[in-house]
């Protein structure tokens, strides 16, 4: 099983070429002097480039992702891994408090505006936070990893014979 929360959305950009498309089409239909093409061509690349560049960003930076098979068993935030074999399954509990001063996966001095930061327990005892728009499907998907974590290609709770 892999687990996946992208970092951005596009929904942005789309909503803003359909601003685009409106205005263009008022500015096509309503009487009056046009708009020149280089300005229309101009604002459409500037805001559309801005706003795509930032949802890459953001899709780098702060893309959850949870694999639990194999040498690769980790939780990723943007670059930063942190394997599962470091992850105290009891802190999945809701019952770990957080450090003062506790780091964000992923890097960043805080966790960014519209995310949870959910608690983790390291096994050497420090506490990092995971930030996350969906803290409920990531605790189940991090409980599902932590049982078969051991590399394994069988299912949690299977018996070889």
């Amino acid at each position: 099983m892999t687990y996946r929360e992208p970092g951005g959305s596009w929904r942005t950009l789309w909503s803003m070429v359909w601003a685009f498309v409106v205005l263009a089409v008022l500015d096509a239909v309503l009487p009056g002097q046009d708009v020149p093409l280089l300005v229309w061509v101009v604002a459409v690349v500037a805001v559309l480039g801005i706003v795509a560049a930032g949802t890459v960003s953001a899709n780098r930076v702060w893309t959850v992702t949870v694999v639990d098979r194999g040498p690769d068993a980790g939780l990723t935030v943007g670059r930063e891994r942190l394997p599962l074999t470091e992850v105290d399954p009891t802190s999945l509990s809701g019952e770990v408090g957080v450090d003062v001063g506790a780091p964000v996966l992923g890097g960043g001095a805080d966790v960014p505006k519209g995310r949870v930061g959910l608690p983790l327990r390291r096994t050497d005892g420090t506490t990092v936070l995971v930030p996350t728009r969906r803290p409920a499907q990531l605790t189940v998907a991090l409980r599902t990893a932590l049982t078969g974590a051991t590399g394994s290609s069988e299912q949690p709770g299977t018996v070889e014979p």
